[in-house]
This record gives C-alpha cells, structure tokens and sequence, in this order.
C-alpha cells in the first residue's frame, strides 16, 4: 500500500501486533467457542494463539504469510491431533480468535478514521491469509493423525507377533487378558486381502490383525459364519492371550496341511486333526499306499478314476448316493468303481469285522491321499 490512508491502516495493524488485550481476547474467544480447546490448559491457547496472531498482523503489513507463521499453523494443527482435538473442534477456535481480530481492527480503524473500504479491504486480507493458514492446519493434522494410527497399530501388531510367538509381554488393548480369542491363521500376505480379512473377522467381534511372520493371522474374540470359499483361514479353539502361542503352530500346520490337500474358506483346527498329522508324515504315508495300493498303476488313468472313487466313498462313509453326486456320476458307476478297486486291491474298503474298522478306514485313506498326491505329482 502506498496511499496515506494505507498508512493508517498500517500503523494500526503494526501497533495492535503485541497487544496484550488483543491476544487476551482472542484466547477468550478461542476457548468461549471450542470446548474441547477450553478443556486444554490455557496457557496452552495462548502459546498457538500469540504465534498466530503476531504472523497474521506480520502478514498484513508484508502482504502475504511468512514462513515463520506458516509454521506456527502446522504445529497447532499436529499439536491439536495429538491432543486429542478434532479438526472442526479446533478450527471453531481458531475462526473464533480470527473474528475477535477482525471485529478488534474495524472497532479502532473506525475510531481513528479509517475509511470502510480500506477497512473492508484490510478483512478481505485477512481471510485469504486465514485460509492459508487452514489448509497449512489441516494438512498438518492429517498428517499427525495418520503417524500416530501408524504408530498404535504398529504397536499392537508388535504385540500380536509376541504373543503368537510365546513370548511374554503385556497384554494391552484392544485385547483383554482374561478373555479367550481364537488364534486364527492364514497365508495371505497381500495387505489389501488381508484389509478385506480383518474388516470381516472384527466385524463378528473384537480382535487383534495383523502379518506376521508375512501372513495374515488374528486373535478375534467370535468367529464370522463359516464359508468354503475364498483364502483358507484355520481357526484354533479359544484361548487365553498368553497360551495362544502352541495354537498358532498347530494352525500353520494345519494351514499347509489344508493348502496341500486344496481347502478353501474358514476351517477349525480340529476339523483338521486327521489331514495334519497324516500330512506332516508322508513318508509314513507312502509305505501305507505301497502296501496297500501296490496293484494299481499310478500312470493307468483308469487306477486313478478308481483310487478317487475310493477316497470320495470313504469321505462320504461309504454311501453310494452322497459319493456319486460328489463325482457327478451315476451311483451304479460307484457301485462299479468301488468293485473293481476291491478286486485289484484285494481288500475290502470298509470292513468291520476284527474290531479295527476305524483304524483300517483311515488307513486307506491316507493310503490313498499319498499315492494320488503322488500320481498328480
């Protein structure tokens, strides 16, 4: 500006910027209209407040913000964040100290003279220097709000890890140590899967996600509906947080058991006894088949056909109907299959004379689990 009425406003601009009243005032009006800013301590008020007024008065008179005042608006903003303060919480205090301003300046610039439309244009200043300010707070706040989300989760995760992996350490929210959670495992390592995971298992209950050991795992206090689709998920029994360290192995076993053997969707841990152990001994596995298989020929498409039959009729505890479907085959074709596979075996598949059905039953079934996993193979 370079008028003598510029001047005036100047000067009083550059005489209200260490006025104690005018601060005092604009800390008044920032806690009046914020209460979540009145409940911070008001020395506290003062120190962002006095900053800022001192750069918007600075900024007036060298005609745009300085660095110096640019700064004191980042550091409420993050100071705000980490206080606990919401953006609109705080910004109500900051509009409220930036209009006891504006009302202070038109108030003496019409005592002392000053024409309304050099007043007018004075505000008119203000408010683009304010919105500077804005968007300087805000981002900031953004900023301190996601490091800090960062930094909780992290710790939680860390904590998680610790856990599953036996060590001791204290156990913290959002987890109760008297609670009991199942320990749930996965092997999804992709972040935006494992987001869509943990959405839908702390939507059934409370619970701690995370990667760990770069797979997906979780504490969660219920379980959602069991599904077939999808990543496989094992879930152990519930447990206290500091014994669930022995569940997480026996779900990562059970987790490369149910992969290898092609599951899908949620699974509990004891529903995988049988495939886990039999899984962890393939060798032990390989002898069954090799004596009790030895007549079929793994490259004979025909032995294939029937080594599946056999296995689907065993899951199915030997009813045609219920194997056939599984097959989508006739149940005279299972009937068939089930036959010839007898006879080239010479064994009965399910015989309950001698009072070892059950042992003879899951014999063959892990026979024929490795010798088929070894024809695809």
């Amino acid at each position: 500006m370079e008028s003598s009425e510029d001047d005036r406003f100047l000067r009083l601009v550059s005489e209200r910027g260490d006025d104690p009243l005018l601060l005092e005032g604009a800390v008044r009006a920032a806690r009046g209209r914020s209460e979540m800013v009145a409940a911070l301590p008001e020395e506290e008020t003062r120190r962002h407040t006095r900053a800022l007024l001192r750069g918007v008065l600075t900024a007036l008179v060298d005609g745009a913000p300085g660095e110096d005042v640019l700064r004191a608006a980042e550091r409420l903003g993050s100071d705000r964040a980490r206080q606990g303060v919401p953006v609109a919480a705080f910004l109500d205090g900051f509009q409220a100290g930036r209009a006891h301003l504006v009302r202070t300046l038109i108030e003496d610039g019409r005592r002392r003279g000053v024409p309304d439309a050099l007043l007018l244009d004075g505000v008119s200043r203000i408010d683009e220097i304010n919105t500077a300010l804005v968007h300087r707070m805000v981002h900031a706040h953004r900023v301190a709000e996601l490091e800090m989300a960062r930094t909780t989760r992290e710790g939680r995760v860390q904590m998680l890890r610790q856990l599953l992996h036996g060590e001791a350490v204290p156990v913290l929210a959002p987890l109760d140590p008297d609670a009991e959670y199942h320990c749930v495992v996965s092997d999804v390592s992709d972040p935006a899967v494992a987001a869509g995971l943990e959405a839908r298992l702390v939507a059934a209950g409370p619970g701690l996600c995370g990667l760990v050991d770069g797979r997906f795992a979780a504490l969660v206090a219920r379980l959602p509906a069991p599904v077939r689709t999808g990543p496989l998920l094992v879930a152990a029994p519930p447990a206290r947080p500091g014994g669930v360290a022995p569940l997480y192995e026996l779900g990562r076993r059970a987790l490369r058991a149910g992969a290898a053997a092609g599951l899908a969707g949620l699974r509990e841990l004891a529903g995988l006894a049988l495939l886990t152990v039999t899984e962890a001994e393939p060798d032990l596995g390989g002898l069954l088949a090799g004596g009790l298989l030895g007549a079929l020929d793994r490259g004979d498409p025909f032995h294939r056909e029937l080594a599946e039959t056999a296995l689907a009729y065993l899951d199915h505890g030997g009813r045609i109907e219920p194997t056939a479907a599984a097959l989508h085959v006739h149940g005279n074709t299972v009937k068939y299959r089930v036959r010839r596979f007898q006879e080239l075996t010479g064994r009965a598949l399910l015989d309950p004379s001698g009072g070892a059905a059950v042992e003879r039953t899951a014999h063959w079934w892990w026979a024929l689990r490795r010798w088929l996993a070894a024809a695809r193979a």
